[in-house]
């Protein structure tokens, strides 16, 4: 079954790395992910810039080229950006701008709603949070607000379902990624999230996994597969994340 690969990492030490919370992840590129998916059937997707990396667009705009036009980005940006950067990077395939509440790197939280609908207005970006959905409460009123919100990794805790359940029939989109990260029932998040929006869910590989204290495996996909039938997995794998990326 094609996928669209909703969330994965591109590390390239030829570019700025800042060590987080003591954390320098292993070097991991495209030619790595490559061989990595080469049995997965990847038909594009989407990397994402993590918060070791901060505000440098090198290394992304590099790994969009070495990827191709299939592939697009996922970066962090300043508040004070410009229009014309913003406008720069979408010419050259960004299409989505990251908050890392949880792990930091990235613009404070505060500036969520300012810097989301800039970007919305400014190219149509949407934007992505990473975070325990737990945290959602203090949020929530701010994104529902916003035009295109997702979060990252199934909101990661089983005390947060309830309350991404609540945004995600508000329109939220959910990555299903980082299975092995989580600390929540994977089989019932998905189906809760799948049944509450069809379209919310997103599948991804989180590779090369950073952290994670178990890496993404073959496993996760299957998963899906065996899960849900196949009309609805080719929307979790493929075509939710398409539309979400190149809508």
């Amino acid at each position: 079954m094609r996928m669209f690969d909703a969330h994965f990492h591109i590390i390239d030490f030829d570019f700025p790395i800042t060590e987080n919370q003591s954390y320098i992840p292993p070097e991991y590129m495209a030619a790595d992910y490559q061989r990595d998916t080469v049995e997965l059937n990847v038909l594009g997707g989407a990397v994402v810039s993590g918060s070791f990396q901060g505000f440098d667009q090198g290394y992304l705009l590099k790994a969009l080229r070495q990827l191709g036009p299939e592939f697009c980005g996922v970066t962090q940006l300043p508040s004070s950006v410009s229009d014309e950067e913003i406008l720069r990077l979408h010419d050259h395939g960004v299409r989505g701008l990251r908050f890392n509440i949880r792990r930091g790197g990235s613009e404070n939280i505060s500036r969520l709603e300012y810097l989301a609908r800039r970007v919305h207005e400014t190219s149509g970006w949407h934007s992505e949070l990473y975070m325990d959905a737990k945290e959602l409460p203090e949020i929530a009123s701010t994104i529902e607000k916003l035009p295109a919100v997702s979060i990252d990794h199934l909101g990661l805790s089983e005390e947060g379902l309830p309350h991404l359940l609540r945004l995600v029939d508000k329109g939220l989109r959910v990555k299903a990624t980082g299975f092995g990260r989580v600390e929540l029932n994977v089989g019932h998040a998905l189906t809760s999230i799948y049944g509450t929006n069809p379209e919310a869910l997103m599948f991804g590989t989180d590779l090369p996994s950073t952290r994670a204290p178990r890496p993404f495996k073959y496993e996760d996909l299957e998963l899906v597969q065996n899960i849900f039938d196949e009309k609805a997995a080719e929307k979790i794998l493929y075509s939710n994340a398409l539309n979400w990326y190149t809508k």
